[in-house]
């Protein structure tokens, strides 16, 4: 099987015919511009010596009387300071009268055949072939008393030695980009490295699968995802999240946006309340355009411990009250069953004896004992709360502490004629029957068990809600993290105060209660214990002298 080159190696490879191309056509446009520039410099430079030379004293009147020997004394000692190729002077017959380099040429015709423009007293730069090879002249009139031309002066440059300079240039351009071309090697090895690092080590055609992957995942999600980068801007919103939260634009028209223009956020979504900036957070609940949802966050962290973004995935709390609710329902009705079962075979094995016993008198009494205890509790439960769903649960709860051996004992002020605006039913009995179990363990903790106190009153602007117990109590180090989510008196091991299955009961009513606009005060006992008061307003804002903190 032919081995594929790794993008790394193809990138580099690219980098680096890429950086040879661009060095060759720089080099040649290079090379270009100087020889031009050079020939321009070397033309204008042989057109000043001509032009020197022709106005030299004394050399008219040796040019006009042909004094070839007087001529080549008065050049001869400028011929050795000049860095022309060759100085050439001539008659206006075009015979040399002087020939630097090859005096031989004396008297024989000069060659070139551009001296005509110079015979009408003009001075040109021209490109010829000449007695000694091709060369970049210059050719100066030289004018008498009479100002009339009376011969010719030609300095010139021969190709060759023209192209020994730009040999020596580009020699030395070829060491300083041979130089700049091992810094290009280094630079795409690194760049390639680096890039191919920042792509997880991963091939292009690994990334494309990984993102088509990922589209078919969040588009087969059932929850709703959305992701922002550090600056707050959308970089991600699934289907199921547009749809939940009525959002009628497509992901396209939605990337790029802050967060803010898309989504109507709680207040503080965005803050720490939400999200530790290490681990992130879980389950906790949000309000998302007007829509109530239970909210993950996952941080985006290309580096270890540096965010880049957030991941937010939710779901509708409806979906997850309906559940919790059912489930609720199904553990409260499994558990009075077997609470009264469990009653039932105690009651009927006590008949059982009396009658064997043949004291039906004694029978007779204990029935009516028993059948008005729990007909006065019903009476008094039915009779002072108006939701049927509420007094099953109070019910529950006081046949389940009964069972434990705790009495749970009713305020005869108890009162529930409404449910308050800010709490649905589910809620409300969320917030009593946590308090409830937790006033009856603590209860259960004390050397003596004392009764478990109930008050439950909206005659005034507010719902107030206070559960006493006498049980071990709570230290005034746990009281303010007593309602943070895992946190519990009920420890795993000694060095742990955080057990994995408790620490949720009093998280959800602080929850449920924070939601409602409400307050939860804990306060001590009298002799011990602790009484926990939950203030909820009615549908418009309460009064805090109307509370009934102590009892």
């Amino acid at each position: 099987m032919k081995r594929r080159l790794s993008f790394q190696v193809k990138l580099f490879l690219a980098l680096v015919c890429f950086s040879c191309l661009l060095l060759v056509l720089l080099g040649t446009i290079l090379f270009h511009f100087i020889d031009r520039q050079l020939h321009h410099d070397l033309g204008q430079r042989a057109r000043v010596q001509a032009s020197q030379i022709a106005l030299m004293p004394g050399l008219a009147a040796m040019v006009a009387a042909r004094d070839i020997p007087g001529i080549a004394r008065l050049i001869q000692p400028l011929r050795a300071e000049s860095d022309a190729s060759y100085i050439v002077i001539g008659d206006t017959e075009e015979q040399h009268l002087y020939h630097s380099e090859s005096p031989e040429r004396i008297n024989l015709p000069m060659i070139g055949g551009d001296n005509a423009e110079v015979l009408k007293g003009k001075t040109i730069i021209s490109v010829r072939q000449g007695g000694i090879g091709v060369s970049l002249r210059s050719k100066a009139p030289i004018f008498n008393a009479q100002h009339q031309v009376i011969g010719i002066v030609s300095v010139g440059y021969l190709t060759s030695y023209i192209a020994n300079i730009n040999a020596r240039i580009l020699w030395q351009s070829g060491l300083y980009g041979a130089a700049l071309l091992l810094l290009l090697f280094m630079f795409s090895w690194l760049f390639t490295r680096n890039l191919k690092k920042q792509m997880f080590r991963l091939e292009p055609k690994d990334i494309a699968q990984l993102v088509l992957q990922q589209r078919a995942l969040l588009e087969a999600m059932y929850e709703g995802v959305f992701a922002v980068n550090e600056e707050k801007q959308l970089i991600l919103i699934n289907r199921a999240a547009r749809e939940m939260l009525d959002i009628r634009q497509s992901e396209k028209e939605l990337i790029g946006k802050p967060l803010e223009d898309v989504l109507q956020t709680s207040p503080g979504f965005l803050s720490q309340r939400y999200a530790s900036v290490s681990a992130g957070s879980h389950d906790q609940i949000a309000v998302l355009n007007q829509r109530e949802v239970i909210v993950n966050r996952v941080a985006i962290e290309v580096e270890p411990g540096v965010e880049s973004g957030w991941v937010y995935s939710f779901r509708d709390k409806n979906d997850i009250n309906t559940l919790s609710s059912q489930l609720s329902q199904i553990k409260r009705y499994a558990d009075n069953l077997r609470i009264m079962r469990h009653e039932q075979l105690n009651w009927t094995a006590t008949l059982v004896g009396l009658l064997q016993m043949k004291h039906y008198d004694e029978a007779i009494r204990y029935i009516q004992v028993q059948s008005e205890g729990a007909q006065r509790v019903l009476d008094f439960v039915s009779a002072r709360f108006s939701s049927p769903a509420l007094c099953g649960l109070l019910l529950g709860k006081y046949v389940s502490a009964r069972e434990k051996g705790i009495e749970l004992l009713f305020d005869p002020a108890c009162q529930l004629t409404r449910m308050p605006a800010t709490l649905n039913e589910t809620e409300l009995m969320s917030v009593i029957g946590n308090l409830l179990d937790n006033a009856v363990d603590a209860t259960l903790k004390a050397p003596v068990p004392a009764p478990v106190e109930l008050y439950i009153s909206d005659r005034n602007q507010e719902l107030l809600i206070e559960v006493a117990d006498r049980g071990c109590g709570v230290e005034d180090a746990m009281k303010p993290h007593i309602f943070r989510q895992g946190f519990s008196s009920k420890p795993d091991s000694e060095n742990d105060i955080v057990g994995t299955e408790h620490g949720i009961g009093l998280y959800l009513v602080a929850g449920y209660i924070d939601k409602a606009g409400g307050t939860i005060e804990i306060a001590d006992n009298t002799p011990q214990g602790t009484i926990f008061s939950v203030f909820i307003p009615n549908g418009q804002k309460h009064d805090p002298s109307n509370r009934r903190c102590d009892r």
